[in-house]
């Protein structure tokens, strides 16, 4: 893909996922199009469908939140590093709420937008917790499903903006829960 198609076609997915959480999965083509700075037919040849834009939105959200981990995992201690990576899941879940709506239109098309996803996140947190074991930073006697799981449980707490500092306390708790202790 040249590079300018594909800045546009980052660019599409960036609004599309602002657009779809906000303004739920009714929102004009073409005002995504036109608040990515493309025309239509451009929409159109990256995502011929609606729910082809819905389901690439969300898988980009996705990557983008696994691909975070080795530049955490190389910038900062491995507990700070899995912190840092567990705001950033919260993000995701508070967008992927937000295009639920849209979600489910995806599914009820025939398609799985979720279908590789409990898989890159099982890797992306596993990865994590193994850093930090390896570091002597984390527990090893904790599963990196199990994290997984109550971070799932901090994200339904988010669902309200005024919850945010909330969910910050419990992913506080969570990691000095996982601290490795000597």
């Amino acid at each position: 893909m040249r590079a300018d198609a594909r800045r546009n076609r980052e660019r599409l997915l960036e609004v599309a996922v602002r657009s779809f959480s906000l303004d739920g999965p009714d929102v004009p083509l073409e005002a995504i199009a036109k608040a990515a700075g493309v025309g239509i037919g451009t929409l159109y040849r990256h995502f011929p469908t609606r729910e082809a834009l819905v389901e690439a939105a969300y898988r980009s959200e996705l990557d983008r939140l696994c691909a975070a981990v080795p530049g955490l995992l190389a910038s900062q201690p491995a507990d700070q590093a899995l912190r840092a990576w567990m705001d950033l899941f919260v993000d995701y879940m508070v967008t992927k709420r937000g295009m639920a709506d849209a979600l489910r239109a995806v599914i009820a098309s025939g398609g799985d937008p979720f279908a590789h996803s409990r898989d890159m996140l099982q890797s992306a947190i596993s990865r994590l917790v193994e850093a930090g074991v390896k570091a002597e930073a984390i527990r090893a006697d904790v599963p990196p499903e199990d994290v997984l799981v109550a971070l799932s449980g901090v994200t339904l707490t988010v669902g309200d903006p005024a919850k945010r500092e909330q969910a910050r306390r419990l992913l506080d708790l969570l990691v000095d829960g996982l601290r490795h202790r000597t």
